[in-house]
């Protein structure tokens, strides 16, 4: 049977500290163009509205910056992945930052609420901040909080208001009430940029990282055969791909958060690949590709598509 894809564009940055991931989607576009490729002409596609013009609102949030603007935003996300699930599609979410993963996981959970969902994050940071321990406030460090609906309270710093409780219960409950993600259904590839309190919640809730280093030296076959075994009670997948997973010093430093030391765009082909090939996974994502810090003219965003055009053909072949 054929799979259908539908590409969603989510052209918002408001989770980030920093300006330029809402313009990632059009530079893997360009890149796609530069490279004669006519990828984005074989797919439908549904593009999110966005409300990025929120970053110009004076913000006295600062432990959850521009919260009611990201729940809303992930809602929008949400409902895109769920309407797109139902009409037996399989979602590819090209996002700005990454808060937008919260949206996708709950529309995943709202088509299915019965599954198990296991979610592999490819990512050089936890994102495992609740807005009681975040030292940025900014909410693209937050998502796997609120889709694991826990806040981490052992290692509370802040005070938060009211209405940011609200905001954030609110956020925790999008798509379908309470948890979408049991932690030993979460599986991170590349994690090396966590502070203390995300270290602590991975330490407690036994949550799995295969740092570059282990992937490296034990390989990426058994590592990714040892995750896939780790998953095999979950019914689907979700794969999140942040493009900061990769050695910011090899690839590129466009991105809002860059990190050296981590995987090359082979790597992350050949994890992701593995896992889709195991046909659980039911929706793909990338995100934080920041043009606008880019010092090699679009280096990211190239390769961002390389990994893009690898993926897909893979998610495209017919199922035995």
């Amino acid at each position: 049977m054929e799979r259908f894809i539908k590409l969603i564009k989510n052209r918002s940055d408001i989770g980030a500290g920093t300006r330029g991931s809402d313009m990632g989607v059009d530079a893997i576009e360009i890149a796609a163009i530069n490279q004669n490729s006519d990828y984005f002409n074989q797919f439908e596609f549904e593009d999110v509205k966005t409300h990025n013009e929120s970053v110009y609102n004076k913000n006295r949030n600062t432990f959850a910056k521009r919260i009611e603007h990201v729940l809303e935003q992930c809602t929008r996300v949400s409902y895109a992945v769920k309407h797109n699930l139902q009409a037996n599609y399989f979602p590819i979410v090209l996002s700005g930052d990454h808060s937008s993963a919260l949206g996708t996981i709950s529309g995943i959970k709202a088509v299915y609420p019965t599954k198990t969902l296991g979610v592999v994050w490819i990512d050089a940071h936890a994102d495992l901040h609740s807005p009681y321990t975040s030292p940025s406030g900014n909410i693209h460090g937050m998502p796997l909080a609120a889709a694991l609906a826990d806040d981490n309270l052992d290692c509370k710093i802040n005070e938060i208001t009211p209405e940011t409780v609200q905001h954030w219960e609110d956020m925790k409950n999008i798509g379908c009430p309470g948890a979408k993600i049991r932690p030993e259904n979460l599986i991170y590839f590349g994690v090396r940029d966590a502070e203390k309190p995300e270290l602590d919640q991975m330490e407690k809730l036994g949550i799995r990282n295969y740092m570059v280093d282990e992937v490296r030296y034990r390989g990426l076959q058994n590592c990714v055969t040892e995750a896939l075994t780790k998953l095999s009670n979950c019914d689907i997948i979700y794969i999140s791909f942040d493009v900061d997973s990769m050695d910011c010093d090899m690839i590129s430093y466009g991105t809002g958060t860059p990190v050296p030391k981590g995987f090359d765009q082979y790597e992350v082909i050949d994890i992701i690949n593995q896992i889709v090939k195991s046909r659980k996974v039911v929706c793909f994502e990338v995100v934080e590709v920041n043009p606008l810090l880019d010092t090699k003219g679009n280096k990211m965003a190239e390769t961002a598509f390389q990994v893009l055009e690898q993926i897909t053909s893979t998610i495209i072949l017919p199922i035995e």
